[in-house]
């Protein structure tokens, strides 16, 4: 049983140094930070829920496949997209919004565009049934926003090679 609890509870992330730890957090913090304020300035909502855990992967995790930009702005487009479609033809309820990330799922894995804080998107969709500007806003321009923010951001020291070059 002790042999069973350590293999669960083993971490597999190698250490990070501590400047590449601090470099992370205050990453994540300048880009919600960033598409914050421009929520502020413009009175357009660019900011929701799954920016954050975005934020997790592209600053502490860049060099995931996870976490490049085609990933980030069209897994979070198409998990919208399709959230939208189930709430066109299904009334919202627990096994729609299920069906939905579901379909959200499985379509970012088809088209090799998975970014696991998209499987949350359609969950805010539904949950609170904006209108469809919210492929716009926050969706399209907020994690755009992000990934440019972590472009910018990863060319300081230590220097991250981001996105992913083949």
């Amino acid at each position: 049983m002790r042999h069973h609890v350590r293999f669960v509870l083993r971490r597999h992330q190698p250490r990070q140094k501590p400047h590449a730890v601090l470099k992370a957090g205050l990453g994540g913090a300048v880009a919600i930070l960033i598409i914050s304020a421009l929520s502020q300035a413009t009175g357009n909502p660019w900011l929701m829920a799954p920016f954050g855990a975005t934020c997790v992967l592209l600053f502490s995790a860049p060099t995931s496949p996870l976490s490049q930009p085609a990933n980030v702005v069209f897994g979070h487009m198409l998990a919208a997209a399709i959230a939208f479609g189930v709430m066109a033809v299904l009334p919202v309820t627990w096994w729609s919004i299920a069906i939905a990330a579901g379909l959200a799922i499985a379509a970012m894995a088809a088209l090799r565009i998975t970014h696991p804080p998209a499987g949350a998107t359609p969950l805010v969709v539904m949950a609170t049934a904006p209108g469809l500007s919210f492929l716009l806003f926050p969706t399209l321009l907020g994690s755009i926003t992000l990934v440019a923010v972590a472009m910018l951001f990863h060319r300081l020291p230590p220097v991250t090679v981001y996105p992913l070059r083949d």
